[in-house]
């Protein structure tokens, strides 16, 4: 009888267990099927409402709409968005899920994740506001500079606007906190290309530059006041 208690006291202790595991997995799987249902009406919400309010019209205007087309995609902002916010609804569900198992490292890698999803839905909407405004302010620069007959109106224009992209990109990138080594390498990637463009319009376009210089001398001689004679008479 001893023995077989010995035996059996084994099986006993592992049935307690799943006896006391098991309402925990099945709690576990009724919060994950209501977080997938709330995801997908939430993510339905979001989009619609951001429809509502024309930010799909915004993000077009910006031209993220259509960088993202030409890379394959087909979706637009508002759908990524819709897309972000379902995951971080599942991952929230995913969260409160491995808590109630007692899964701490997955509890712990889940609010890593479910902490930064919300940082990169306020960067895309930097940059959706932020490349609106550079393209108005592009728009803006190059109808004053055609107002006064500047020659390179449009170039000045494309300057304005990509120097407020690359502020804009700057600020998103920082709020995401990614760290000073994304900021330091695109810094050098963006000094790399201001550099070839300098080589390539120094090289290959001395031609360009040289007419860009007369027409603005032209320009500033015919904008000088002429002074009155003042010899005097003989």
């Amino acid at each position: 009888m001893d023995r077989f208690d010995v035996m059996w006291e084994p099986v006993r202790a592992f049935l307690v267990q799943v006896g006391e595991f098991f309402p925990k997995v099945m709690l576990a799987l009724v919060i994950l099927l209501l977080g997938w249902l709330i995801a997908k009406a939430v993510r339905f919400a979001v989009v619609k409402a951001l429809r509502a309010i024309n930010f799909n019209v915004l993000t077009e205007k910006a031209g993220i709409d259509a960088f993202l087309k030409q890379g394959g995609g087909e979706t637009d902002t508002t759908d990524i968005l819709g897309l972000l916010i379902y995951w971080l609804t599942i991952l929230t569900a995913l969260m409160i899920a491995a808590n109630s198992v007692g899964l701490i490292a997955v509890t712990e890698l889940v609010v890593r994740v479910v902490l930064f999803v919300p940082k990169v839905i306020v960067a895309i909407v930097i940059l959706a506001f932020g490349a609106y405004f550079a393209r108005f302010i592009g728009m803006s620069v190059t109808a004053y500079c055609k107002s006064l007959d500047m020659p390179d109106a449009a170039l000045f224009g494309r300057l304005a606007m990509y120097a407020i992209v690359v502020f804009v990109a700057m600020v998103a990138i920082d709020h995401l906190g990614l760290g000073d080594i994304i900021r330091q390498t695109f810094l050098i990637l963006l000094t790399a290309v201001a550099l070839a463009l300098a080589l390539a319009f120094g090289l290959g376009g001395q031609k360009r530059a040289a007419d860009f210089l007369e027409r603005w001398s032209r320009r500033a001689k015919t904008d000088e006041p002429r002074l009155p004679d003042r010899r005097p008479a003989p």
